[in-house]
Protein backbone atom coordinates (compact mmCIF):
# COMPACT_ATOMS: atom_id res chain seq x y z
CA UNK A 1 0.00 0.00 0.00
CA UNK A 2 1.38 3.23 -1.28
CA UNK A 3 2.69 5.60 2.05
CA UNK A 4 -0.49 8.34 1.03
CA UNK A 5 -3.12 5.84 0.30
CA UNK A 6 -5.67 5.79 3.32
CA UNK A 7 -7.11 2.27 4.38
CA UNK A 8 -10.41 1.48 4.06
CA UNK A 9 -12.05 1.61 7.69
CA UNK A 10 -14.06 -1.84 8.40
CA UNK A 11 -17.40 -1.89 10.11
CA UNK A 12 -17.93 -0.86 14.06
CA UNK A 13 -20.66 -2.42 16.23
CA UNK A 14 -21.20 -2.16 20.17
CA UNK A 15 -22.54 -5.57 22.37
CA UNK A 16 -24.82 -4.89 25.22
CA UNK A 17 -22.36 -3.96 27.48
CA UNK A 18 -21.66 -1.13 25.48
CA UNK A 19 -18.53 -2.73 24.25
CA UNK A 20 -17.30 -1.72 20.94
CA UNK A 21 -15.87 -4.29 17.99
CA UNK A 22 -15.00 -4.07 14.71
CA UNK A 23 -16.20 -6.39 12.04
CA UNK A 24 -13.31 -6.96 9.43
CA UNK A 25 -15.42 -8.87 6.57
CA UNK A 26 -17.77 -5.70 6.21
CA UNK A 27 -16.50 -2.33 5.54
CA UNK A 28 -17.72 0.86 6.76
CA UNK A 29 -20.96 3.02 4.98
CA UNK A 30 -22.02 6.21 5.33
CA UNK A 31 -25.59 8.05 4.70
CA UNK A 32 -25.83 10.71 2.73
CA UNK A 33 -29.45 11.65 2.73
CA UNK A 34 -31.40 9.23 2.09
CA UNK A 35 -28.33 6.57 0.27
CA UNK A 36 -26.17 4.75 1.80
CA UNK A 37 -22.21 4.06 0.20
CA UNK A 38 -19.10 3.73 0.94
CA UNK A 39 -17.18 7.02 2.24
CA UNK A 40 -14.57 8.41 -0.50
CA UNK A 41 -10.83 8.57 0.88
CA UNK A 42 -11.12 12.63 0.87
CA UNK A 43 -14.30 12.43 3.19
CA UNK A 44 -12.90 10.76 6.51
CA UNK A 45 -10.18 11.39 8.48
CA UNK A 46 -8.58 9.77 11.82
CA UNK A 47 -10.92 10.51 14.75
CA UNK A 48 -9.81 13.91 16.52
CA UNK A 49 -9.03 13.96 20.00
CA UNK A 50 -12.31 15.12 21.86
CA UNK A 51 -14.71 13.43 20.32
CA UNK A 52 -17.23 11.08 21.59
CA UNK A 53 -18.56 7.66 20.67
CA UNK A 54 -22.68 7.13 20.40
CA UNK A 55 -24.65 4.29 20.97
CA UNK A 56 -27.35 4.07 18.49
CA UNK A 57 -30.34 1.96 20.80
CA UNK A 58 -33.06 0.12 18.48
CA UNK A 59 -30.68 0.49 15.13
CA UNK A 60 -28.28 -2.38 14.18
CA UNK A 61 -25.25 -1.74 12.41
CA UNK A 62 -24.49 -1.99 8.65
CA UNK A 63 -21.87 -2.83 6.74
CA UNK A 64 -21.20 -3.36 2.56
CA UNK A 65 -19.51 -7.07 1.98
CA UNK A 66 -16.97 -6.22 -0.34
CA UNK A 67 -17.14 -9.76 -1.91
CA UNK A 68 -21.25 -9.81 -2.56
CA UNK A 69 -21.70 -6.18 -2.75
CA UNK A 70 -24.69 -6.53 -0.50
CA UNK A 71 -25.66 -4.38 2.42
CA UNK A 72 -25.68 -6.59 5.91
CA UNK A 73 -26.70 -6.31 9.57
CA UNK A 74 -24.82 -7.70 12.43
CA UNK A 75 -26.33 -9.06 15.87
CA UNK A 76 -25.29 -5.72 17.40
CA UNK A 77 -25.90 -2.01 18.03
CA UNK A 78 -25.14 0.64 15.49
CA UNK A 79 -22.36 3.22 16.54
CA UNK A 80 -21.85 6.86 15.81
CA UNK A 81 -19.08 9.43 16.28
CA UNK A 82 -20.40 13.30 17.10
CA UNK A 83 -17.08 15.31 16.32
CA UNK A 84 -15.28 18.00 18.30
CA UNK A 85 -15.75 21.90 17.18
CA UNK A 86 -14.28 22.37 14.05
CA UNK A 87 -15.15 19.21 11.99
CA UNK A 88 -18.34 18.71 9.89
CA UNK A 89 -20.02 15.58 9.03
CA UNK A 90 -19.42 14.61 5.19
CA UNK A 91 -20.95 11.46 6.05
CA UNK A 92 -23.74 10.43 8.84
CA UNK A 93 -23.90 6.59 10.26
CA UNK A 94 -25.21 3.81 8.96
CA UNK A 95 -27.67 1.87 10.47
CA UNK A 96 -31.11 -0.13 10.28
CA UNK A 97 -34.30 0.94 12.22
CA UNK A 98 -36.02 -1.90 14.71
CA UNK A 99 -39.45 -1.34 14.51
CA UNK A 100 -39.72 0.15 18.34
CA UNK A 101 -36.37 2.25 17.48
CA UNK A 102 -36.62 5.96 19.72
CA UNK A 103 -36.25 8.75 18.37
CA UNK A 104 -32.49 10.03 18.91
CA UNK A 105 -30.97 13.16 21.44
CA UNK A 106 -30.05 15.91 19.61
CA UNK A 107 -26.84 15.59 18.49
CA UNK A 108 -25.12 15.31 15.42
CA UNK A 109 -24.10 11.50 14.39
CA UNK A 110 -21.03 10.66 12.33
CA UNK A 111 -20.15 7.18 10.63
CA UNK A 112 -17.21 5.61 12.41
CA UNK A 113 -15.15 2.60 11.02
CA UNK A 114 -11.96 1.13 12.39
CA UNK A 115 -8.40 0.46 10.25
CA UNK A 116 -4.47 0.01 11.18
CA UNK A 117 -5.21 0.33 14.88
CA UNK A 118 -7.18 3.84 15.23
CA UNK A 119 -11.08 4.66 14.54
CA UNK A 120 -12.10 7.07 11.60
CA UNK A 121 -14.49 9.40 10.89
CA UNK A 122 -16.53 11.26 7.61
CA UNK A 123 -15.63 14.59 8.88
CA UNK A 124 -13.71 17.35 7.69
CA UNK A 125 -11.44 19.83 9.87
CA UNK A 126 -13.02 23.72 9.01
CA UNK A 127 -11.29 25.47 11.57
CA UNK A 128 -8.07 25.71 12.95
CA UNK A 129 -9.04 27.44 16.14
CA UNK A 130 -8.23 25.58 19.49
CA UNK A 131 -11.32 27.69 20.98
CA UNK A 132 -13.04 25.08 22.26
CA UNK A 133 -10.03 22.26 23.30
CA UNK A 134 -10.00 21.55 26.85
CA UNK A 135 -8.11 18.35 27.02
CA UNK A 136 -4.83 20.09 28.31
CA UNK A 137 -6.93 22.26 31.15
CA UNK A 138 -7.44 21.04 34.53
CA UNK A 139 -10.98 20.79 35.12
CA UNK A 140 -10.22 22.35 38.78
CA UNK A 141 -8.83 25.25 36.83
CA UNK A 142 -12.32 25.98 35.43
CA UNK A 143 -14.07 25.65 38.39
CA UNK A 144 -11.85 27.71 39.96
CA UNK A 145 -12.53 30.64 37.33
CA UNK A 146 -16.19 30.53 37.91
CA UNK A 147 -16.37 30.35 41.26
CA UNK A 148 -13.77 33.21 41.56
CA UNK A 149 -16.38 35.15 38.79
CA UNK A 150 -19.28 34.37 41.47
CA UNK A 151 -17.02 35.61 44.38
CA UNK A 152 -16.43 38.77 42.30
CA UNK A 153 -19.75 40.09 41.56
CA UNK A 154 -22.46 38.16 44.20
CA UNK A 155 -25.31 40.50 42.42
CA UNK A 156 -24.88 39.89 39.14
CA UNK A 157 -27.47 36.90 38.04
CA UNK A 158 -25.73 36.40 34.34
CA UNK A 159 -22.36 35.18 35.47
CA UNK A 160 -24.21 33.43 38.48
CA UNK A 161 -26.03 31.89 34.85
CA UNK A 162 -22.71 31.19 33.35
CA UNK A 163 -21.02 29.78 35.92
CA UNK A 164 -24.05 27.58 36.19
CA UNK A 165 -23.68 26.50 32.82
CA UNK A 166 -19.65 26.12 33.00
CA UNK A 167 -20.26 23.72 36.42
CA UNK A 168 -23.19 22.14 35.76
CA UNK A 169 -23.56 21.48 31.43
CA UNK A 170 -20.10 22.14 30.72
CA UNK A 171 -20.85 24.80 27.80
CA UNK A 172 -17.95 25.51 25.74
CA UNK A 173 -18.55 29.12 25.51
CA UNK A 174 -19.33 29.38 29.30
CA UNK A 175 -16.08 27.55 30.36
CA UNK A 176 -14.00 29.83 28.48
CA UNK A 177 -15.31 32.89 30.46
CA UNK A 178 -14.28 31.17 32.98
CA UNK A 179 -10.87 30.88 32.06
CA UNK A 180 -10.84 34.43 30.65
CA UNK A 181 -10.46 33.44 26.98
CA UNK A 182 -11.47 33.88 23.75
CA UNK A 183 -15.20 34.26 23.20
CA UNK A 184 -17.79 35.30 26.57
CA UNK A 185 -21.53 34.22 25.75
CA UNK A 186 -24.31 37.03 26.60
CA UNK A 187 -27.56 35.14 26.75
CA UNK A 188 -30.22 37.59 27.28
CA UNK A 189 -33.73 36.56 25.96
CA UNK A 190 -36.18 34.26 27.23
CA UNK A 191 -38.40 33.88 24.34
CA UNK A 192 -38.37 32.89 20.47
CA UNK A 193 -40.41 33.76 17.24
CA UNK A 194 -39.28 30.86 16.29
CA UNK A 195 -40.40 27.54 16.63
CA UNK A 196 -37.32 25.05 15.26
CA UNK A 197 -37.86 21.18 15.36
CA UNK A 198 -34.18 21.40 16.91
CA UNK A 199 -34.35 24.03 19.57
CA UNK A 200 -31.71 22.95 22.19
CA UNK A 201 -33.31 24.48 24.80
CA UNK A 202 -36.97 24.40 24.26
CA UNK A 203 -38.80 21.31 23.63
CA UNK A 204 -42.17 20.34 23.59
CA UNK A 205 -43.48 16.90 25.53
CA UNK A 206 -44.76 15.96 22.01
CA UNK A 207 -41.65 16.27 20.67
CA UNK A 208 -40.51 12.71 21.80
CA UNK A 209 -36.63 14.17 22.58
CA UNK A 210 -36.04 16.44 25.01
CA UNK A 211 -33.83 19.81 25.04
CA UNK A 212 -30.32 19.20 25.53
CA UNK A 213 -29.78 22.55 28.22
CA UNK A 214 -32.36 24.79 30.24
CA UNK A 215 -33.36 28.70 28.90
CA UNK A 216 -32.10 31.31 30.96
CA UNK A 217 -35.32 32.37 33.28
CA UNK A 218 -34.56 36.12 33.89
CA UNK A 219 -33.71 38.84 31.54
CA UNK A 220 -30.44 40.52 32.23
CA UNK A 221 -30.15 44.12 33.06
CA UNK A 222 -27.69 46.21 30.69
CA UNK A 223 -25.62 46.48 33.92
CA UNK A 224 -25.24 42.84 34.10
CA UNK A 225 -24.04 42.77 30.66
CA UNK A 226 -21.76 44.60 30.65
CA UNK A 227 -19.58 43.87 33.31
CA UNK A 228 -19.85 40.48 32.41
CA UNK A 229 -18.30 42.61 28.71
CA UNK A 230 -15.17 44.07 30.82
CA UNK A 231 -14.28 41.33 33.24
CA UNK A 232 -13.73 39.14 30.31
CA UNK A 233 -11.88 41.87 28.29
CA UNK A 234 -9.84 42.51 31.32
CA UNK A 235 -8.52 39.06 30.60
CA UNK A 236 -8.45 38.31 26.78
CA UNK A 237 -6.26 40.68 24.49
CA UNK A 238 -8.65 39.37 21.25
CA UNK A 239 -11.91 39.65 23.38
CA UNK A 240 -15.13 38.27 21.13
CA UNK A 241 -18.83 39.01 22.93
CA UNK A 242 -21.80 36.58 21.43
CA UNK A 243 -25.06 37.81 22.37
CA UNK A 244 -27.28 34.33 21.01
CA UNK A 245 -26.26 31.26 23.11
CA UNK A 246 -28.07 27.62 23.27
CA UNK A 247 -29.30 28.50 26.92
CA UNK A 248 -31.89 31.13 25.53
CA UNK A 249 -34.42 32.18 22.91
CA UNK A 250 -33.45 34.98 20.16
CA UNK A 251 -31.99 37.84 20.89
CA UNK A 252 -33.34 40.14 18.49
CA UNK A 253 -36.18 40.05 20.25
CA UNK A 254 -34.19 41.93 22.95
CA UNK A 255 -33.13 44.29 20.84
CA UNK A 256 -33.38 47.31 23.26
CA UNK A 257 -31.65 45.38 26.32
CA UNK A 258 -28.86 44.50 23.70
CA UNK A 259 -28.58 48.03 22.43
CA UNK A 260 -28.39 49.58 25.67
CA UNK A 261 -25.30 46.86 26.64
CA UNK A 262 -23.42 47.27 23.69
CA UNK A 263 -23.66 51.12 24.49
CA UNK A 264 -22.75 51.22 27.52
CA UNK A 265 -19.85 48.78 27.09
CA UNK A 266 -18.75 51.07 24.32
CA UNK A 267 -19.08 54.36 26.15
CA UNK A 268 -17.06 53.04 28.99
CA UNK A 269 -14.30 51.84 26.52
CA UNK A 270 -14.92 48.97 25.93
CA UNK A 271 -13.20 46.96 23.18
CA UNK A 272 -13.26 44.00 20.57
CA UNK A 273 -15.77 42.11 18.43
CA UNK A 274 -19.65 42.61 19.50
CA UNK A 275 -21.70 39.48 17.82
CA UNK A 276 -25.05 38.56 17.60
CA UNK A 277 -25.94 34.90 16.85
CA UNK A 278 -29.21 35.29 15.28
CA UNK A 279 -32.20 34.14 13.43
CA UNK A 280 -31.64 37.25 11.70
CA UNK A 281 -35.93 38.08 12.17
CA UNK A 282 -36.44 41.89 12.85
CA UNK A 283 -34.40 43.90 10.13
CA UNK A 284 -35.14 47.24 11.74
CA UNK A 285 -33.21 45.90 15.05
CA UNK A 286 -29.43 45.74 12.62
CA UNK A 287 -29.17 50.05 12.28
CA UNK A 288 -29.39 51.03 16.05
CA UNK A 289 -27.25 48.16 16.88
CA UNK A 290 -24.81 49.10 14.63
CA UNK A 291 -24.48 52.52 15.94
CA UNK A 292 -24.40 51.32 19.57
CA UNK A 293 -21.53 49.17 18.57
CA UNK A 294 -22.18 45.94 17.22
CA UNK A 295 -19.20 44.53 14.61
CA UNK A 296 -21.04 41.61 12.99
CA UNK A 297 -23.99 39.02 13.35
CA UNK A 298 -24.29 35.45 12.09
CA UNK A 299 -27.44 34.87 10.86
CA UNK A 300 -28.53 30.47 11.60
CA UNK A 301 -30.34 28.81 8.84
CA UNK A 302 -30.56 25.42 7.39
CA UNK A 303 -31.62 26.29 3.91
CA UNK A 304 -31.65 29.10 1.72
CA UNK A 305 -34.65 27.63 -0.43
CA UNK A 306 -37.77 29.48 1.62
CA UNK A 307 -40.28 26.10 2.02
CA UNK A 308 -37.09 23.88 3.50
CA UNK A 309 -36.15 27.04 5.96
CA UNK A 310 -39.70 27.46 7.30
CA UNK A 311 -40.44 22.88 7.98
CA UNK A 312 -37.47 23.56 10.01
CA UNK A 313 -37.59 27.00 11.79
CA UNK A 314 -41.35 27.47 11.52
CA UNK A 315 -41.29 31.09 12.01
CA UNK A 316 -43.53 32.61 14.16
CA UNK A 317 -44.46 36.78 13.58
CA UNK A 318 -41.51 36.95 10.65
CA UNK A 319 -40.80 35.26 7.09
CA UNK A 320 -37.83 33.98 5.17
CA UNK A 321 -37.46 37.38 3.51
CA UNK A 322 -36.83 38.84 6.31
CA UNK A 323 -34.04 36.96 7.27
CA UNK A 324 -32.34 37.62 3.61
CA UNK A 325 -33.64 41.65 4.46
CA UNK A 326 -31.93 41.49 7.78
CA UNK A 327 -28.68 40.08 5.41
CA UNK A 328 -28.52 43.11 3.02
CA UNK A 329 -29.12 45.31 5.58
CA UNK A 330 -26.03 44.72 8.14
CA UNK A 331 -24.08 44.23 4.99
CA UNK A 332 -25.31 48.11 4.02
CA UNK A 333 -24.37 49.09 7.29
CA UNK A 334 -20.68 47.44 6.95
CA UNK A 335 -21.20 44.76 9.73
CA UNK A 336 -19.42 41.38 9.26
CA UNK A 337 -22.16 38.82 8.04
CA UNK A 338 -21.59 35.05 8.90
CA UNK A 339 -23.76 32.18 7.89
CA UNK A 340 -24.13 29.24 10.51
CA UNK A 341 -25.56 27.11 7.96
CA UNK A 342 -26.24 24.11 9.49
CA UNK A 343 -24.97 20.92 7.53
CA UNK A 344 -26.83 17.77 6.97
CA UNK A 345 -24.80 15.62 4.28
CA UNK A 346 -26.70 14.52 1.28
CA UNK A 347 -29.12 17.45 2.12
CA UNK A 348 -27.00 21.14 1.80
CA UNK A 349 -24.61 19.60 -0.73
CA UNK A 350 -26.77 19.38 -3.26
CA UNK A 351 -27.38 21.21 -6.25
CA UNK A 352 -30.63 23.04 -5.32
CA UNK A 353 -29.50 24.08 -2.22
CA UNK A 354 -25.95 25.37 -3.20
CA UNK A 355 -27.65 27.62 -5.86
CA UNK A 356 -30.31 29.22 -3.77
CA UNK A 357 -27.21 29.97 -1.24
CA UNK A 358 -25.12 31.14 -4.03
CA UNK A 359 -27.94 33.52 -5.12
CA UNK A 360 -27.83 35.15 -1.81
CA UNK A 361 -24.53 34.84 -1.28
CA UNK A 362 -23.91 36.20 -4.15
CA UNK A 363 -26.31 39.20 -4.09
CA UNK A 364 -25.07 40.46 -0.31
CA UNK A 365 -21.96 39.87 -0.67
CA UNK A 366 -22.07 37.86 2.98
CA UNK A 367 -18.46 37.16 4.40
CA UNK A 368 -18.15 34.16 5.84
CA UNK A 369 -19.93 30.52 6.22
CA UNK A 370 -19.87 28.58 9.25
CA UNK A 371 -19.90 24.91 8.45
CA UNK A 372 -21.65 23.45 11.78
CA UNK A 373 -23.47 20.64 12.03
CA UNK A 374 -27.31 19.91 12.35
CA UNK A 375 -27.79 18.58 15.57
CA UNK A 376 -30.66 15.92 15.27
CA UNK A 377 -32.25 11.95 14.70
CA UNK A 378 -31.33 11.76 11.16
CA UNK A 379 -34.41 9.92 10.23
CA UNK A 380 -36.68 12.92 11.70
CA UNK A 381 -34.89 15.27 9.53
CA UNK A 382 -35.30 12.89 6.64
CA UNK A 383 -39.14 12.68 7.00
CA UNK A 384 -39.00 16.72 7.27
CA UNK A 385 -37.20 17.05 3.90
CA UNK A 386 -39.27 14.39 2.16
CA UNK A 387 -41.38 16.67 0.46
CA UNK A 388 -38.56 18.43 -1.20
CA UNK A 389 -36.63 17.68 -4.22
CA UNK A 390 -32.94 18.70 -3.66
CA UNK A 391 -30.63 17.41 -6.92
CA UNK A 392 -27.56 15.39 -7.43
CA UNK A 393 -25.63 15.49 -4.19
CA UNK A 394 -21.86 16.97 -4.68
CA UNK A 395 -20.26 15.89 -1.58
CA UNK A 396 -18.98 18.11 0.98
CA UNK A 397 -15.53 19.07 -0.65
CA UNK A 398 -16.65 19.95 -4.09
CA UNK A 399 -19.88 21.88 -2.74
CA UNK A 400 -17.22 23.85 -0.58
CA UNK A 401 -14.88 24.44 -3.84
CA UNK A 402 -17.58 25.42 -5.88
CA UNK A 403 -18.96 27.93 -3.08
CA UNK A 404 -15.31 29.05 -2.91
CA UNK A 405 -14.74 29.57 -6.81
CA UNK A 406 -18.09 31.52 -7.66
CA UNK A 407 -17.49 33.64 -4.36
CA UNK A 408 -13.57 34.01 -3.73
CA UNK A 409 -14.01 36.37 -1.10
CA UNK A 410 -15.67 34.19 1.27
CA UNK A 411 -14.65 32.92 4.25
CA UNK A 412 -15.01 29.08 5.85
CA UNK A 413 -14.60 28.08 9.54
CA UNK A 414 -16.59 27.02 12.64
CA UNK A 415 -16.34 29.88 15.49
CA UNK A 416 -17.27 33.52 14.90
CA UNK A 417 -14.04 35.25 13.89
CA UNK A 418 -12.04 38.27 15.74
CA UNK A 419 -12.22 41.00 13.96
CA UNK A 420 -9.95 43.52 15.51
Amino acid sequence: MAANTKPRPTLVFADEKGEIYDEPELMMLCRRGDELALPRPDEYVPLPPESDFFLLPGRYAIGLDPETGEVEEVEGTALAAFACPGYTLTGLAAYANCEDAPVLPMYAYGAVGYANGKFWITAKKVDEDKRQVFSKIPCQKIEQGARKLMKDMPENRLIRHLAGCALTYGCPAAKNLALGRFEAPLPTSRTCNARCVGCISEQPEESGFPSTQNRIDFTPTAQEVAEVMHVHASHEKKPIFSFGQGCEGEPLTEAALLHDSIAKFRKEGGKGTVNINTNGSITDSMEPLAKAGLNSIRVSLNSLRKPVYDTYYRPKGYSFDDVVATIEKAKELSLHVSLNYLFFPGINDTEYELEALLEVAKRTKLDFIQLRNLNLDPDLYMDLMEPYDFGPVMGFNNFRKRIKKECPWMGFGYFNPYLG
